[in-house]
């Protein structure tokens, strides 16, 4: 008797597993706390959902120090079962150098990533009508760690190469995982190069990138609408993931990212929690931001979240000229005779049923 309900039970949860979804986590994972560490959670914490591992790209951060960022919040939050590999340190093409002596010809940008600035960037807040005054992050060498505020991680990433990680795990589960990419595209746009079946033996892609024309008074954007860092640091791996022979591109804009802040309310609500990721976002993540990437990740856990989205052909453009990384679209009539591909663009979301389900994922 006992060995039937044995069995019994032990199908159920082999069922139950077989059900869950399988994604790939491809960040630039800087912190502590902040967007990048919050959309892993998001991830990380969906009952539905097993995540085969999360891959490191620099972006906001060097990649080094985004790898311990992330360890130490896998160790913090329970989840050091999942492997972590370590993947691209520099774009394909872009250079930091030759980016700064353009900047005196064609203009700045606010934000430079890993590349540090030391001027400071206007960021919308929760607490009135006026942006708020943040100094951007300095730079240091690529491969110095600095000693981390939330202490260092005991666990190690994998042996693994980030991108030779990525191709053998879609092997292992043709047609079943999601990429989900939220930095700067290199790692991605390596599998492909290494491996041209990659994009086709997946169930598709989700990235956090490209702006269309948001609505807003932030000068990041308001006097560059198509620009966006993601697509800006390594555009040239940008523009061979939108061409690859993905199922499908489902792309969390500037222009829906803005729409989603991180309020003093939701922090509130989370800080009440107990629960090892509350306790980890009640601590390191104090930032009153945009929620680029935690959007991006709800968005494919629940599609109903996204309200409006725009079915555009995209690219990004290569000229290296002033618009260099910035967004290009096109409808089914003015698409150039390539092999653009056809993107969901999320434009505008359910704002109220996001910032719940993010507050009970990071909660339960």
């Amino acid at each position: 008797m006992h060995s039937r309900l044995l069995f019994f039970l032990l199908a159920a949860t082999l069922a139950c597993s077989a059900q869950k979804r399988l994604v790939l986590i491809d960040q630039d994972g800087s912190g502590p706390g902040g967007s990048n560490q919050m959309a892993i959670l998001a991830l990380l914490q969906a009952p539905d959902v097993q995540v085969l591992g999360i891959t490191m790209v620099t972006g906001n951060a060097w990649r080094d120090e985004e790898t311990l960022h992330t360890l130490r919040m896998l160790e913090l939050t329970g989840h050091t079962d999942v492997p972590l590999a370590k993947g691209a340190v520099f774009p394909l093409v872009r250079d930091e150098e030759e980016t700064r002596l353009q900047s005196a010809l064609v203009g700045r940008v606010t934000w430079l990533g890993a590349w540090g600035e030391a001027t400071s960037s206007l960021v919308s807040t929760d607490k009135g009508d006026k942006p708020q005054v943040v100094p951007n992050g300095q730079t240091h060498d690529p491969y110095y760690t600095p000693p981390l505020a939330e202490g260092m991680p005991t666990i190690k990433p994998i042996d693994e190469d980030a991108v030779h990680f990525l191709i053998r795990q879609v092997h292992a589960h043709p047609n079943e995982v999601t990429i989900y990419a939220a930095g700067p595209l290199t790692n991605i746009a390596l599998a492909i190069s290494i491996d041209p079946s990659f994009a086709s033996f997946t169930q598709g892609i989700v990235l956090m990138g490209g702006s269309l024309n948001p609505q807003t008074d932030d000068p990041e954007f308001a006097t560059s609408p198509r620009h966006e860092f993601n697509f800006w640091f390594d555009p040239e791996a940008a523009h061979i993931v939108l061409r690859a022979a993905w199922p499908s591109i489902h792309i969390t804009t500037v222009d829906v990212s803005i729409k989603a802040p991180f309020t003093q309310a939701m922090l509130n609500e989370i800080a009440k929690s107990q629960s090892p990721a509350a306790r980890y976002i009640a601590a390191w993540s104090q930032d009153r931001y945009y929620m680029w990437d935690e959007f991006a990740a709800c968005a494919w856990l629940d599609p109903s979240l996204v309200t409006k989205e725009k079915q555009l052909y995209m690219d990004v453009d290569l000229s290296h000229g002033p618009t260099y990384g910035d967004t290009l679209t096109w409808t089914e009539k003015l698409k150039p005779e390539t092999n653009v591909r056809l993107v969901h663009a999320q434009m505008d979301l359910d704002l109220p049923k996001f910032q719940k389900m993010f507050i009970e994922l990071m909660t339960k």
